[in-house]
């Protein structure tokens, strides 16, 4: 079920979230931890500045989580720590522009008083009032309509590790992420991350399996998710999908909500799609930059 987040920062760290791409972290504290747990992406988020500006300016929705183990925040740089590991990207529904900030945001007593808490969930009949109040309709909640996973029937023989790998990361740059080939992870290397920011840590991360042993790639899929909370996909031919559900039933059975398994003939299809959207956008000038 979708849950709803009051966000509370201050004038100044929403614009330097806003700059590095919508990120926002909390400190690993029990409390905060334990909330952090809690958190889906898709839940909506209320952000909310506090003094001078004491006031919800926006609405958002929870793209993704993950771990940060690299300094990102400019006082994480100055000081060359992580303060706030835990970490979530966001997309942005609604957004007054900061000039109106003081003027135009929603608040009332109730908001002032609770927002000592820099993170917690927040009912649905005060995100309502909330968006009446920012000039907005109040929601409905529609149940997800569960997608079909695409299959396609392709040789692995036929298909190079390398190629597959190129194509991975071209999507990657054309989604608008950092994308990395061969990123190192301790003693070993990831075959594609996308990142969403240069300083971040991977969000998505692909092991390409054309020949070898699948346990390995899944190992180090596993331990990306272990260390960043990324999304992790084992990139495979179909005749590998039984080998790769059994280990995943079995010795992987700790992520087997989190592992995806990509038939590796759709990463050439998926971009093809991808270029041809890109160049329709393109023609219209409404390209992402």
């Amino acid at each position: 079920m979708k849950q709803f987040w009051l966000v509370v920062g201050t004038e100044r760290n929403w614009k330097v979230a806003f700059e590095n791409r919508n990120i926002w972290g909390l400190k690993d504290f029990r409390e905060l931890s334990s909330l952090w747990n809690m958190l889906r992406e898709g839940d909506g988020l209320l952000l909310y500045v506090s003094k001078p500006i004491h006031g919800i300016i926006g609405f958002g929705r929870v793209a993704t989580k993950f771990r940060q183990t690299n300094p990102l925040w400019p006082e994480e740089i100055r000081r060359n720590e992580v303060i706030w590991p835990l970490r979530f990207e966001f997309d942005i529904d609604y957004c007054l522009p900061p000039h109106l900030w003081r003027t135009h945001k929603y608040t009332s007593q109730d908001l002032q008083f609770i927002t000592r808490m820099v993170f917690q969930c927040y009912p649905i009949e005060e995100v309502n009032a909330a968006r009446i109040g920012l000039g907005m309709t109040p929601l409905i909640e529609i149940a997800p309509v569960p997608l079909s996973e695409p299959t396609v029937s392709t040789k692995a023989e036929a298909i190079s590790h390398s190629e597959v790998i190129a194509e991975l990361a071209e999507v990657g740059r054309i989604q608008g992420y950092v994308s990395d080939k061969e990123y190192p992870l301790d003693s070993t290397r990831l075959d594609v991350v996308w990142r969403r920011v240069e300083r971040s840590v991977p969000t998505y991360v692909f092991e390409v399996q054309v020949e070898g042993d699948i346990y390995h790639a899944m190992a180090k899929l596993k331990h990306a998710f272990d260390l960043w909370n990324s999304h992790i996909f084992l990139v495979a031919a179909n005749e590998e999908r039984s080998k790769y559900q059994e280990l995943l039933a079995g010795t992987f059975h700790e992520v087997a909500d989190q592992m995806r398994f990509v038939e590796i003939g759709l990463v050439k299809e998926l971009l093809a799609k991808k270029r041809d959207y890109k160049s329709m956008e393109q023609a219209l000038g409404i390209l992402k930059r």
